[in-house]
């Protein structure tokens, strides 16, 4: 089934039941929200209206630079910081995931980033869990069930990640669910953080590493074979190692035959790829060619202020734009929920919502004839 055989490819997409595994908590907030906050914490911001702000945070993430991109979270941090801002960004991250059809979601955030205030690390997870809790019970009142966990990030050119990785531990038996390192990927390899991956690996405790998006390969076997990652976060240079014949096989490196091998899953970002020089356009995006070659692939949107996006409009960009089907679209949903950081158990209910309307007669959402 193609984008020309559904009239509404909006709408079907927004009611398809998604997972989201790659959504940054500080990057995902309401323009109309950051005014508001800043104004109570007296933070100067480049716009004094949510529509002209919506569009300065997608302008100055437009420029082509990963460092460039993450100057924009200097904006909503500064927002961030106390106990009423987190519990508020984190409901509204929820009810906004909610309206967009997701059912599953992992936010991820540096709880280091969030202590100017004088807040703990320990109070940074739970003012998030508490918002988190809040959006779901209210996105549950509106007829939309959804279930968001945290994974907690460590920032690559710090020093904290042993530290935030006992708090992902001591936090694990509510809603903290993986663990990530984030921030410049040039010069700030895993080896860095080998204490904090050796307790995580220890502790059978998952970690998905931000990898091969500003870095190339070298990047993503480290994260691989030094941080021990389960799920690679963007992945897309690895594209760099997949070659397809003329023939239509496919030649692939080492590194390539190993993440393809194994199943490792690929938290792929159109939009936000684009915006950061990691892909040309979407229409070119190695998201399809990885894809095609067999490697685990899902979607996700990174940051959906920066990127004015949505799970929904990217899966719908990938459809109009990389020429995908809707099948291809309830394949990456499911493989996403097959990955999730939640127990085998967990993951299979969670396909089963996926499929379940998908292979129920006599309508016309996407992969309805999938059985």
């Amino acid at each position: 089934m193609t984008a020309d055989d559904v009239p509404d490819l909006g709408t079907v997409l927004r009611e398809l039941p998604k997972v989201l595994l790659h959504d940054h908590l500080d990057g995902g907030l309401r323009p109309a929200t950051v005014l508001e906050l800043a104004a109570e914490v007296g933070h100067e911001l480049p716009a004094t209206d949510a529509q002209a702000l919506g569009a300065w945070f997608r302008d100055a993430a437009d420029s082509g630079s990963l460092p460039r991109y993450l100057e924009t979270f200097v904006h909503t941090l500064a927002v961030m910081q106390t106990v009423e801002g987190l519990r508020r960004v984190a409901r509204e991250a929820v009810l906004d995931l909610a309206a967009d059809g997701v059912v599953y979601a992992e936010q991820r955030y540096a709880p280091e980033q969030h202590l100017q205030a004088g807040l703990t690390l320990q109070q940074v997870v739970d003012a998030v869990r508490a918002g988190l809790a809040e959006g779901m019970q209210l996105a549950a009142a509106d007829g939309h069930e959804i279930r968001v966990t945290q994974v907690l990030c460590a920032m690559r050119q710090a020093d904290r990640a042993a530290e935030i990785a006992a708090l992902a531990l001591a936090n694990r038996d509510v809603d903290v669910v993986g663990f990530d390192i984030a921030g410049p990927e040039e010069g700030f390899g895993p080896s860095r953080h080998a204490t904090a991956f050796r307790l995580l690996r220890d502790a059978c405790f998952p970690a998905t590493v931000h990898a091969g998006e500003a870095a190339g390969l070298d990047s993503v076997a480290q994260a691989l074979h030094v941080a021990g990652a389960v799920r690679l976060g963007h992945g897309v240079r690895l594209a760099d190692d997949v070659h397809e014949d003329p023939d239509g096989g496919w030649r692939l490196g080492v590194l390539a035959h190993w993440v393809r091998d194994r199943r490792v899953p690929l938290e792929l970002c159109p939009s936000s790829n684009v915006q950061t020089g990691a892909a040309p356009s979407v229409a070119d995006h190695p998201v399809t060619l990885l894809r095609r070659a067999g490697f685990e692939v899902t979607v996700s949107t990174d940051n959906r202020l920066q990127s004015g996006t949505s799970l929904s409009r990217e899966l719908g960009l990938l459809v109009r734009e990389a020429g995908w089907s809707l099948d291809d679209v309830v394949d990456v949903q499911v493989t996403a929920a097959r990955h999730a950081f939640l127990h085998e158990d967990e993951r299979r209910a969670l396909v089963d919502r996926i499929v379940r309307p998908a292979a129920a007669p006599g309508t016309d959402r996407p992969g309805r004839h999938r059985a």
